[in-house]
This record gives C-alpha cells, structure tokens and sequence, in this order.
C-alpha cells in the first residue's frame, strides 16, 4: 500500500519498527511515509474518533475502531464532500513495476532465480 499524501511505496524496514504511520482517511486504511510526516501536519487530513477527537483509527472488516477509547462504528465508504481523493500508485507503469517487486520478492523468498 503507497503513502496516501505522495504515493511512495512502503518498503520492509531493515530492523524494527516500521517508520510509517497508519491511519483512516474517508473511512479507508492508509499509511504515511515518513517524509510526508515531517513535511507536514499529516494527522490533520485523517478522520478522527468521534468520541474522543484521537487520529489512532484502525479500519477493518466494515468497521472503524479506535485504538485509543476502543469506539467502534461502521465505515461508509462514500467520501464526504471537499475531501481530497486518495492517491493511487495505479496505473501501467507502476502494475509492471509492482509485478517485478513482487516477482523479486519471490525469489528471495523461495531462493531461487528470477521469476519469468
């Protein structure tokens, strides 16, 4: 899944901890790199808890949940009206780019040769 605000694509983390951030943005999971976190104040274009105002949102299985308060509520997948459109990492170029990760990936995994 890319970063929401840039489109940057998340890479496994060398060791520990992954410096990206999630959040819920029009009720969708999404994640942030870790340039656009200091670029700005990324937690202002995430939805909030309606109980207690926190951006730690979780989206899963139709429903938004707060990893702060514990309020849960169903996500609606319609987006509200003035909210910026997510960015996609779609199209031609970027799906070949994704299969040739993906491939790479699996050859690593599996320890073998290229797959093609």
């Amino acid at each position: 899944m890319p970063c929401f605000r840039c489109g940057a694509r998340q890479t496994d983390p060398a060791g520990g901890a992954s410096p990206w951030k999630r959040g819920v943005r029009a009720d969708h999971q999404v994640l942030v790199c870790p340039l656009c976190q200091t670029a700005h104040d990324w937690t202002a274009d995430l939805d909030r808890c309606e109980d207690c105002g926190s951006t730690a949102l979780l989206c899963r299985l139709g429903e938004v949940e707060c990893r702060d308060c514990g309020h849960t509520r169903e996500a609606v997948r319609e987006p509200a009206d003035g909210d910026r459109p997510l960015v996609h990492s779609g199209g031609p170029s970027s799906d070949t780019a994704l299969a040739e990760e993906v491939a790479a990936a699996l050859s690593r995994v599996l320890r073998r040769g290229v797959v093609g």
